[in-house]
This record gives structure tokens, sequence and C-alpha cells, in this order.
């Protein structure tokens, strides 16, 4: 391809818009375009690099036995109703009605298009095992759009579902996408890490999210820095907090504390720590107002919480709410007295004398509230892990980093077979259901991901398995016959040699040219100038900056071995 031709429009500036380095280097390389809020449009380089992650997708997926299909992105509603997800899903989902008032919406995920689709074919367990997978585009209405593709209304992503007679038979198919995803990621070049995960409305048990390491990603991804272990922050559990004080239990007194709601402003009220403290959030589940008490230096896990109430909608009540609850302004509600459906309580709370808690009544703090004698609830593991906390495997420290989640296994087991009659005859002739799992990649978080790993204050860095063009050959001065001659020469040898090679061959300047090669980040830039007299042109890799001086009969060979030093 020539870049003459290229419809590449690069930008210099940094869009106001993007907040994140792949969302800024995606727009300035020319790979995307802003459409509508979190919708884009793929320019022909944009395209280029996600053909490429699909085909490397596409080359494990296959590997381990799995077959392509293409399901509608249009799905009526008759069959996630059977499921039971058609109200659960929440308002991601985009839903409408046709012309014949019949609901469908588009689809956010493909669980019970596929159990439909098997349920209908297969019979016997003869038919099994079986794994299918798509790559299709997913539509999700995100409340808040951001980064780019990497949280966007519109994505593409690869879903795979397993079918197996055997809870036996599904290990060792989620055992083959695992083995799959570590090399898909790896190809990709990417620093990544699978981690326990939540199953979350997908459902089921089983479930590892592929992390890749990032300071800007939105999960908070769990490491144990003594063994192997390592979780998403929603699923980690943690231990149940011995008694952190031997003091015997004092008389509850209420004090009044003006204008103090905050747990920094309690603490400087009451001249103590934070862990005397413990806050109680009030929340809507459903039909239900609950409250969940945690130390005050903890975070409620939402995620635990849910898990534990097993509701669908779930979120912070308003104010009104709680002075509803409480009696009280936000900032006063405690566990004495309250007037919500179930009262949570953190593990910490439980095994912790004479805390400091609101007393339901605008300016005013109990202090010395001991679970048991002043309040009771359901007690369980409710809040998030923290930085130092013990392991739960080995009891060894905890550390806590960043990622993006790029990719997610699960078990989803009899979850959908079962709902959706989706039965097989055993070798008994008795009927059972399909024991079934699940298996996603966000192609377009990936390629995000990738950007987030590679890049420089230049541009991007591609690693060769999924850049756009391999090597771009750039002739210094399109006036001078020799160097465009030599140019052309090596340009259309390697693209015959089946290396995909640009050549940058605009009536610019070298800088604008080089700049540009940096930005869209081509692995390999071949220049052609004026040590072409010499036959020598210089040879550079994206990812260093080394220039080397090469013959131009030597080029060839150069470029397959830094290909076949970088495939993976």
């Amino acid at each position: 391809m020539r870049v003459s031709k290229l419809f590449m429009p690069t930008l210099r500036e940094v869009p106001s818009e993007a907040e994140i380095a792949s969302h800024q280097l995606m727009l300035r390389a020319a790979l995307i375009r802003k459409l509508a809020s979190g919708v884009y449009n793929f320019l022909p380089l944009g395209l280029r690099v996600l053909r490429k992650i699909e085909e490397v997708v596409r080359q494990e997926m296959n590997r381990e036995g799995a077959q392509e299909i293409l399901c509608s992105a249009l799905l009526p509603s008759e069959l996630w109703k059977e499921s039971g997800r058609w109200d659960v899903f929440g308002p991601e989902m985009f839903k409408l009605i046709d012309r014949n008032d019949r609901e469908f919406c588009l689809g956010p995920t493909h669980e019970e298009i596929f159990t439909d689709i098997i349920r209908n074919e297969i019979k016997s367990y003869k038919d099994m095992p079986l794994n299918l997978y798509q790559i299709q585009t997913k539509y999700r209405d995100e409340r808040r759009p951001r980064f780019g593709v990497m949280r966007s209304r519109e994505f593409i992503m690869k879903d795979a579902y397993s079918f197996d007679t055997s809870w036996e038979g599904l290990d060792e198919s989620f055992n083959k996408m695992y083995r799959a995803y570590n090399k898909i990621f790896e190809r990709c070049g990417l620093d990544f890490k699978a981690v326990e995960a939540d199953t979350g409305a997908m459902g089921g048990t089983g479930s590892m999210e592929f992390m890749v390491k990032s300071d800007i990603g939105e999960a908070e991804v769990v490491f144990c820095t003594s063994c192997d272990y390592a979780a998403n922050v929603e699923k980690a559990p943690t231990f149940e907090a011995e008694i952190l004080s031997s003091e015997d239990m004092k008389n509850i007194e209420k004090v009044e504390t003006p204008n103090v709601r905050t747990i920094e402003e309690l603490v400087k009220f009451f001249n103590t720590t934070s862990e005397k403290f413990a806050k109680t959030l009030i929340y809507k589940a459903d039909d239900k107002v609950v409250a969940v008490m945690v130390r005050g230096d903890r975070d409620v896990n939402e995620t635990k919480v849910i898990n534990q109430l097993k509701c669908i909608n779930f979120e912070m009540a308003d104010a009104e709410t709680v002075k509803r609850v409480t009696g009280a302004d936000v900032g006063f509600a405690g566990p004495i007295g309250i007037k919500v459906d179930e009262l949570l309580i953190d593990y910490e709370v439980k095994n912790t004398k004479n805390m400091i808690v609101g007393a339901n009544e605008t300016g005013y703090h109990i202090i010395n509230a001991n679970f048991g004698r002043d309040f009771n609830g359901i007690v369980g593991d409710f809040r998030n892990i923290t930085q130092g906390d013990r392991c739960p495997k080995c009891g060894g420290s905890i550390a806590i980093n960043r990622g993006i989640e790029v990719g997610h296994i699960f078990k989803l087991g009899t979850k959908y077979s079962e709902k959706m009659n989706a039965t097989f005859v055993d070798e008994k002739g008795e009927q059972k259901p399909i024991i079934m799992g699940c298996y996603g990649i966000g192609i377009n978080r990936t390629m995000a991901a990738i950007i987030e790993q590679n890049h420089d204050e230049k541009g991007i860095i591609w690693p060769i398995s999924i850049a756009p063009y391999t090597v771009i050959v750039v002739p210094v001065s399109m006036k001078d016959d020799e160097q465009v001659k030599v140019a052309e020469e090596i340009y259309n040898k390697l693209n015959d040699m089946g290396v995909e090679t640009l050549i940058d061959d605009r009536d610019e300047r070298a800088g604008v040219k080089f700049n540009d090669a940096d930005l869209i980040g081509i692995p390999i830039r071949i220049t052609v100038g004026k040590k072409i007299k010499d036959g020598i042109v210089e040879f550079k890799l994206r990812n260093s900056s080394e220039v080397i001086d090469i013959k131009v009969e030597d080029i060839y060979n150069r470029v397959l071995e830094v290909i076949k030093e970088n495939i993976k």
C-alpha cells in the first residue's frame, strides 16, 4: 500500500475528549473516529489490526477444536424470557419493538441463542463434547461510555460455548480454553495474568479473568507476594478478623456530634483511629432496603453483597430513603434501631469491641456499640480485601494492582440448559441436561490494551503479530530518482515475499514521514537516503532507538529474521 493513497488522516494534536493513551493514539493514528458517545468507526489501519487480532483468536480456538459460527445480533425476547434474563440483565440491554409489536434486543451476549441452537440439534451423548464460537458485534447501553473502545456501547467480542456430558468433560473444555487464551494473549504481546473472578450476570461457578496490567485499568487485581494466588478484588475473600482488642464491653452512650459526618471528621472529633468506627451504608436491593456495616477504613464489596442477597437491581439509597429508615440525615446511619429489611455485618465489625456508630439521629453518634448485645444481623465477608491483608490461599501478604479485563472464562454448568430444556440422552438412555461453559474475549479492548502497554511519546509500538503493516519503506526525497527507484524495488520485493509493506511515497519532508511511521507504530522502518549511492539503507525497529546501516541486498533476510524472532 502506498501512503499517498492510504486513507490515514493522522492528527498532530491530542484530542481533548481522549483521557487515556490508547484512546488518544487510536484517534491520532487514524485507527478510529467517533460517531456518537461510545460508538466508533474503524478506519483502514484500525480495521487491519482488528482483523489481525481476530485471526490470532481464530487460529488458537481452532487449534483447540472449536468451530466458528455466526449468530444474529438481533435477538427475540422469547429466549431471554425463557432463561429468566429479560428483566435481569438491566438497563444496559438495548430493547426494541418491531412493526408487529414483537420484542427484540441487540445482543449483549449470546448464552440463550447458543443454547437454543444446541437443544434443537444435539440429542445424544455421541454428539459431544462440542465447542462453538463466533466473532461478532455486541451492544450494551453503558451508563458512562469512556476511554474510547475500552468501554463502549458497541464492541466486537469472540464468545464461545462448550457443551459436555459430564462435569469432568466441562473441566477439560475449560482447560482447553484456558490454554488457548494464554496463547492468544502471548501472541498479542501482552503482559497479562489469569485471575479468579466473579461470574456476574452470566451466572455459573468457576470463573477466570485475563487481566492486562495497566495503571488505567478499571479493575483492581489482588496478587499474593508469597504464592501464585491472583483474583479480581470483587472475588477475593477476606479472613474472618480476629478480635482486635481484649477490652471488656462498655456501656453505650449517645454523643452529640454536630456537623460531623465523615469518617475523617469523626476520627478527628473523637481523637481515635478509623478502626474503631463502623459505617452503615444504605442500599436499595430490588424491592428491599438493606444496610451494610463495615469498619470505618474499609470499602463495601458490592459484588459480595449482591451475591448474598441474590438481587437483580442494586444501588445506593437516595437521601429520602435514608431518612425514612434511619430518621436522620445522611451521615448518621447506624445499626441500633434502623428500619431496614436486612442488616449485613462484616466479620471485622462483629469481632471488634466498643465501636463508634451512627445514632440514627441527626447530629449524634453512639460509642461503645457491640455486636450481639446492641445489634444483630447477617454476618459475613462484605468488604474489599486491601493492601497488606493476608492471602486467602497461603496467608502471605496481599498486593493490589490495576488491570484491564480482556478475556473471561466461565463454567456455566446447567444454568441455561435446565431452564431452556437443552438435554441429551446418555449411555443408559436417560435424559440429562447439557453441561456448558462460556468463554469471551473483547477484541476492541484487547486492541486498546495492547496500545496501553506498547507506546511511547512518539506513538504506538505494535507487536509484529498484529501490526497493520510489518514494514514501511521511506524514500527521504521523492525528487531523488535513485532513492525512489531503490525504495520501489524494496517495496515490491518485500510484498512479493508476503511481507505486508507500506511505502511512504508522499512528497513530504523526511521528518513528517518519520513522525507518521512512529505514530502509527509500524514495527520495521527502512529508510532510503543519500547512503544509497554506496548501496546502503538504514534499518530501524520501532521498539529501538538504534539505526543500522545495511546493504540493500541484505535487507530482505534481515526483515525475515526479525519477523521470525517476533512471531510467536
